[in-house]
């Protein structure tokens, strides 16, 4: 019992709090107003607005600093999507700020009526999307940074009622005594009509069904000078005065229910004051499942048999409290209970394209027929829809003309994709494969969804062949480097500032087009773990080699739907920079010797050889001879060179030396001769062919290769100490510069030495 209770306490101290806000007056309301303007003067636009932007923040450009930025940002969409989601959903980088787009034109300007609609092919994630959006929403707005108020009418007995309803029925009359006494039976307390009628000691509470604000309440002529009042002269009002993004606050009319109650009232009671003291103000509460302020139809809900819903019994009741029956009536659609919050439709097909064209006048117009009243409708129209089904759509001009198409595709960013492995798979699978191997293979499902040809790339690049160690003929890892809003540093340097952002634009625009055919998400998932159940082995990675060998031999009609050579391009990709990480990660010559070679070279070449000189930057004594001179061009210009070269060389860095380095940066603006311009060069390309040269004794070396493979075990200490030093550097640096596991680097060192990638890449 003791573990009872402590459960309940806990349970009791959990929940304290979060119960519905009670009402406010109407004063009381325009205090927080007041307060805090921002929050409390927003419709529903502006409220989806602010609640991406608080989920996903203001992203990260990494380019901050280039003039040619097209604000085409990074945002971390987990918070949005994928915390939280019964299903998470990915967004790549494109889609992202598509939809960034769509939420900051909801914010700066004046809202038009239309429908956003959410297109893209089977399998892309449409329905998780909208579900996990809705989600979010409902989360925020009914949170205290989301909230906002909606109008209550309290209409107070002691001035309105001056006689006994004597054409109710008799339980009614009970029913009132029993609320005005507070004692209420439980079962009329649960009764279907209490969320709409509360007889309260001395008041009717009669909620506005379209979650009218408060604001609304006060006539249009006056709420220009009421606002003036109300509010400081700040950036705020300024905003409010002349911003289009406001002109729902004066343009709004309250629904047909509040205008003819306020008009009732103010006839009857003759006072404005006294009808503004029955208008209060409650949070606006939002509930998906019972269809308040969010709700979702899909293709197979039938469309309801009751248009117009009402209550009798609050009817009877305001009608009473006026004395006639005709000047309130308490009608409304089911639109109203959206009203200022969010309808959705999943997918355009079934009964939801009758939903859609019924919305054709009121996303025209804002306004819905109930019976002979109209009523007001102002909500976010959302949907999703398949490309096929665009016919739904056509030869109704009115309506297409309202809906906004956004597109969403399956993914064309490899980081996004492997997200989604990870998160179908388990965080672990990547240990199960080599380094960029993983990546890799999404960059193959996604080459399948891309165009195969792109005239943007091409105008910008010309011919692809220049980029042929890094890029395919087609430039599709160009492009997904880009819509991952990477710009490769392979580019040389002409190409790199030719990137403008007309260009960018263009290639950009070109995704608008693509990831509608190829393997779809779900093709994409059958495929991985047909893969990772295959070759996925403890005491065995999978390589490049099991990649391709996959779709080529495996499964080789898979291997079709890959654009022609990219297989092969994506390969050479792959090994050369694989080559260069372990050249990397071998290379140690000591950084300071390479310094002192330099500088005693710069300093020899203004003496004639056989010429014994102290150098004046290092202090070394000189025997300046060809021998010592070639020695160190070898590593500036490689040992095949031929004399004349060399020559030419020595007399074009010698004439540099004396005119600019020696005599204005060094003596006039007193540089140090390391930090140079002609020291940086010579620098640069002495260790570029170091690193270019470092395997050269290994690979020559067959105990090299064999430590290699032995490497862990106890056959390993066999080898001399040298081999084990070598071995066990590399294998220490792919650890720590690129992140490679131990039997990772291990096997990636087996792969370089067994496909001989030193000679592939010699020229």
């Amino acid at each position: 019992m003791d573990q009872i209770r402590k459960a309940m306490l806990d349970l009791e101290e959990s929940q304290r709090g979060t119960g519905t806000e009670g009402t406010i007056t109407f004063e009381e309301f325009l205090v927080l107003v007041r307060e805090n303007p921002l929050q409390h003067v927003r419709n529903v636009h502006q409220v989806f607005h602010d609640m991406v932007h608080t989920f996903l923040g203001t992203g990260e450009d990494e380019y901050p600093e280039d003039p040619e930025s097209i604000n085409f940002i990074s945002y971390d969409t987990n918070a949005l999507f994928v915390e939280d989601a019964d299903q998470p959903f990915f967004a790549d980088r494109l889609f992202t700020n598509r939809l960034m787009n769509m939420v900051d034109g909801m914010r700066g300007s004046a809202q038009q009526n239309k429908i956003y609609i959410f297109d893209g092919p089977p399998g892309c994630g449409k329905s998780i999307f909208l579900n996990n959006l809705l989600q979010k929403f409902q989360k925020y707005a009914n949170s205290p940074a989301g909230c906002r108020y909606e109008t209550v009418w309290r209409l107070d007995r002691s001035l309105l009622d001056q006689s006994p309803e004597r054409d109710g029925p008799p339980v009614l009359d009970k029913l009132a005594a029993l609320l005005e006494n507070r004692e209420v039976p439980e079962a009329l307390k649960n009764s279907p009509d209490e969320p709409l009628l509360r007889f309260g000691k001395g008041f009717v509470e009669v909620p506005c069904p379209s979650h009218d604000s408060p604001f609304l309440m006060i006539p249009k002529n006056q709420r220009p000078k009421f606002l003036d009042d109300l509010f400081h002269n700040d950036e705020f009002k300024w905003n409010l005065s002349y911003g289009k993004e406001y002109d729902w606050v004066f343009r709004t009319n309250p629904c047909t229910i509040c205008t003819t109650l306020y008009k009732a009232l103010l006839h009857q009671l003759g006072d404005p004051s006294e009808v503004f003291k029955m208008i209060h103000a409650r949070p606006y509460v939002f509930n998906r499942r019972l269809g308040e302020g969010v709700t979702v139809f899909n293709p197979g809900d039938r469309v309801t048999r009751q248009p117009v819903l009402t209550n009798p019994q609050l009817q009877k009741r305001i009608s009473s409290l006026l004395q006639d029956s005709n000047k309130v009536r308490y009608i409304f659609s089911r639109y109203a209970r959206t009203n200022n919050g969010i309808f959705a439709l999943m997918d355009i097909k079934g009964h939801n394209k009758d939903r859609l064209h019924e919305l054709h006048n009121i996303i025209s117009d804002g306004v819905h027929k109930v019976e002979e009243i109209e009523e007001n409708i102002n909500s976010l129209f959302l949907g999703v829809m398949n490309p096929e089904d665009n016919k739904t759509i056509r030869g109704i001009q009115s309506l297409s003309d309202r809906i906004e198409f956004i597109n969403i595709s399956y993914v064309l960013d490899s980081n996004t994709e492997v997200e989604i492995y990870r998160n179908i798979f388990g965080r672990h699978i990547g240990e199960l494969f080599l380094p960029r191997v993983l990546e890799n293979f999404a960059r193959i499902i996604i080459s399948s969804r891309l165009s195969d040809k792109s005239p943007a790339l091409l105008s910008w690049i010309g011919d692809p062949d220049k980029y042929k160690l890094y890029c395919d003929k087609k430039l599709h890892l160009l492009k997904m480097s880009i819509y991952a809003g990477r710009i490769p540093t392979w580019l040389d340097q002409e190409d790199e500032k030719n990137f403008t952002a007309k260009r960018r634009r263009k290639v950009i625009a070109e995704a608008e087009s693509e990831g509608h055919e190829g393997f779809s998400g779900r093709d994409a998932l059958d495929i991985f773990h047909d893969l990772y159940s295959s070759f996925a082995r403890d005491d065995s990675m999978i390589t490049m080699d099991t990649l391709c060998a996959f779709f080529t031999k495996t499964r080789p009609e898979l291997g079709k739907q890959i654009p022609e050579g990219f297989l092969d391009s994506l390969r050479r990709m792959y090994n050369y920079q694989t080559l260069q990480e372990v050249k990397e990660s071998l290379y140690y010559y000591n950084e300071s010797q390479i310094s002192r070679d330099i500088q005693n070279y710069l300093f020899a070449l203004n003496y004639e050889p056989g010429t014994t000189a102290i150098c004046s930057y290092t202090e070394d004594k000189l025997e300046i001879t060809e021998a010592f001179l070639s020695g160190i061009e070898d590593h500036l210009l490689g040992q095949d060179v031929r004399q004349g070269r060399r020559r030419e060389f020595r007399e074009e860095t010698q004439r540099e030396y004396t005119s600019q380095t020696l005599t204005q940066e060094i003596m006039v603006e007193g540089i140090d001769i390391s930090e140079t311009q002609l020291f940086t060069e010579l620098n640069q390309r002495y260790v570029y062919s170091l690193k270019e040269k470092v395997l050269e004794p290994f690979l020559k070396n067959a105990n090299f290769s064999r430590a290699l493979k032995e490497f862990g075990g106890d056959d390993f200490k066999t080898y001399d100490k040298k081999i084990q030093d070598d071995v066990s550097f590399l294998i220490a640096n792919l650890c720590d510069r690129f992140g490679y596991t131990e039997q990772g680097a291990r096997e990636m060192c087996i792969y370089v030495v067994d496909n001989n990638l030193t000679e592939e890449f010699a020229d």
